[in-house]
């Protein structure tokens, strides 16, 4: 790399970690009231969950085509059509709760998936300039900036609530409307600072500027995929760490409730949790750049199916299993996802990376949409336990991934 690319990589990383640490917050201050809002706006418990559900595959739709935009001009206009798009359905979500209106939420939720996206699609940006050597770091640094707004998200929800009651608006809608000024404060962030271009600039230095890719997104995506099946086991192996953590972490509110537990317990549950998902993703990355990117694979792997033991066995309510489970499944998806990302950013080649990784993107909230949705009939059959054990052939997958990208055919075959 040369000193002016290196430049533009450290500026864009530092870039990268305040727009995400700003769009993450717009996205977690809604969470937390998503729910109740669609409760109430329906008038039914079975709908609460509808908004959330439709985020994801809002998010899934958003990851392909905010892709299509990044593959034909670039990571900043990508990110800032995700967030402008999520901030949107912000204020529609808003408006919904005004008129109470279930389906004009629903087409909220959906395009808030935009922002889930493009905030997710922000790791890959910060691995365009850099070196393979230190790439993962540059990737787990962005997604640590997410530990400020999933932190700080939540915590808003208060103030928010607050300052719609002075609007003469619902309290539940005020989350959304701060969280959509959060998301234009990120589109402007990178409208301003993210130039020059990193996608951009790595195909100016590699010669490839002027090239114009051919056929459809998803076609290049999966051509290169049967080019290098490595490439595929990383996409499935981030895929199936998520539907992990997603079908466990759901359910585990309700399995501490069954048990007597307080609100403020399992909320401080999921603040553990996601300590683990992100806080260490730094060490992580250092870990990937140092030991191998199908190495840390297979330790979060193996540290997923620990979780998984220890939530099976924890008894309802609160309980030390349940606190440990909770961090180490966290750990395992940041140690699986940093990992499996950097191998995708290591194998795209660089005239598709965008359509590869986008499907990447998609194919990851698909699954756990769709892992989501069993994870609340296996419990209300069979319960909380045998969620846990069938998580666990899931994690097969992370395992999997890592043994095929660590083969010696797994190596790179992009630039």
């Amino acid at each position: 790399m040369t000193p002016d690319l290196a430049a533009v990589q450290r500026r864009t990383v530092r870039v990268l970690v305040a727009g995400q640490a700003i769009g993450a917050v717009g996205i977690t201050i809604g969470v937390a009231t998503a729910s109740l809002l669609a409760r109430d706006i329906s008038g039914s418990d079975t709908q609460a969950g509808l908004a959330q559900t439709t985020q994801v595959l809002g998010a899934a739709v958003a990851a392909y085509l905010l892709a299509r935009i990044m593959s034909h001009r670039g990571r900043r206009a990508g990110q800032v059509t995700g967030l402008l798009v999520g901030a949107a359905g912000a204020l529609l979500a808003v408006l919904a709760g005004v008129v109470e209106s279930m389906a004009l939420l629903l087409v909220g939720a959906a395009l808030l998936g935009a922002t889930t996206a493009a905030n997710a699609g922000a790791r890959y940006a910060a691995t365009d300039l850099a070196p393979e050597a230190t790439r993962a770091q540059a990737l787990s640094t962005v997604v640590w900036a997410t530990t400020v707004g999933a932190v700080l998200g939540p915590n808003l929800t208060g103030p928010a609530g607050t300052l719609a009651d002075r609007l003469g608006i619902p309290p539940l809608t005020g989350p959304f409307l701060l969280g959509g000024v959060g998301m234009l404060l990120a589109a402007a962030v990178y409208a301003v600072f993210l130039r020059p271009d990193p996608l951009l600039a790595a195909r100016a230095a590699a010669g490839t500027g002027a090239h114009r890719p051919i056929g459809t997104s998803w076609g290049r995506a999966v051509d290169a995929v049967r080019r290098a099946p490595a490439l595929g086991a990383a996409i499935g192996g981030i895929a199936a760490a998520h539907a992990v953590m997603i079908s466990v972490m759901i359910m585990t509110p309700l399995h501490m409730e069954h048990g007597g537990a307080e609100l403020r317990v399992i909320g401080f549950v999921i603040s553990v949790h996601v300590l683990g998902m992100f806080a260490f993703s730094p060490l992580v990355g250092l870990a990937a750049d140092r030991l191998g990117r199908p190495a840390v694979l297979l330790v979060g792997a193996g540290v997923l199916v620990v979780s998984l033991v220890l939530c099976a066995r924890s008894p309802e309510g609160s309980s030390w299993q349940i606190f440990a489970g909770l961090f180490l499944l966290g750990l395992g998806w940041s140690c699986a996802t940093v990992a499996g990302s950097t191998l995708v950013a290591d194998l795209a080649p660089l005239e598709v990376r965008t359509d590869v990784q986008g499907a990447s993107d998609m194919t990851m909230q698909l699954t756990a949409a769709a892992a989501g949705a069993v994870a609340g009939v296996v419990v209300g059959t069979w319960g909380y336990a045998a969620l846990n054990a069938f998580a666990g052939v899931l994690a097969c997958g992370v395992v999997a991934a890592g043994v095929v990208s660590g083969r010696p055919a797994g190596h790179r075959v992009g630039v």
